[in-house]
């Protein structure tokens, strides 16, 4: 038995989590129309670009979480899952999840997005573990702010070792799927490294590496 750890956006997902909330959000109504796309899609571009300012985007993205009633977003997030993540599950990504469920292995997803839109598409997923950003929780209301190490780039590995230290586990034998260069620092850390779909800098970096590169899209 290993671990088995997941990306979630663009790996089990064929969307960003993140960035489909944020259009859900516009949707909605919810945010401002002009500014609040502009940002949704500036981050999502930096995101990419491997330029993301950690800081900056968490102020924004959290701020929703702060302004609404948790009856609201709890109201919201039920529609979200129907509408923007029920159609972008990809079933070989459900194939592979059990596939490692057979083999005995622990399932654990690790995502840069934060916990309150990927809590539920874990579990809808079957996924017990879940390492994601934590938004700041008072008395029952989020506060926009981010409790603890986001888990992105350097910090995913970071929380791992500290999820993996509560848990005692070890990373021996850990599989990491991920479709983002911006993963690099935890797929350098594990046996079994896998590039899912990858973006154009993983893809290479994998080639010479010798990485299996595999894709759960049907194209």
């Amino acid at each position: 038995m290993s671990l088995a750890i997941f990306d979630l956006d663009n790996t089990l997902l064929s969307i960003d989590s993140d960035h489909a909330w944020g259009e859900f959000l516009l949707e909605q109504g919810a945010v401002d129309p002009v500014a609040y796309r502009e940002a949704n899609d500036r981050f999502m571009a930096d995101y990419q670009a491997g330029t993301l300012d950690m800081v900056d985007f968490l102020a924004v993205a959290l701020k929703p979480l702060a302004d609404n009633t948790p009856e609201q977003l709890a109201a919201w997030h039920q529609q979200f899952m129907a509408s923007k993540i029920e159609p972008h599950i990809l079933p070989k990504a459900e194939e592979l999840l059990a596939r490692h469920r057979t083999m005995g292995d622990t399932l654990l997803i690790i995502t840069a997005t934060n916990r309150f839109i990927t809590g539920p598409i874990a579990k809808r997923l079957g996924v017990e573990h879940l390492i994601a950003v934590e938004p700041e929780c008072v008395d029952g209301h989020y506060t926009g702010r981010v409790q603890g190490v986001p888990s992105y780039r350097e910090g995913k590995v970071t929380r791992l070792e500290q999820w993996l230290e509560e848990q005692q586990m070890t990373m021996e034998g850990a599989w990491f799927y991920s479709d983002s260069h911006n993963d690099l620092p935890l797929l350098e850390k594990v046996e079994n490294p896998v590039a899912v779909d990858p973006d154009d800098t993983l893809r290479q970096v994998a080639e010479e590496r010798q990485w299996r590169i595999m894709s759960l899209r049907d194209w």
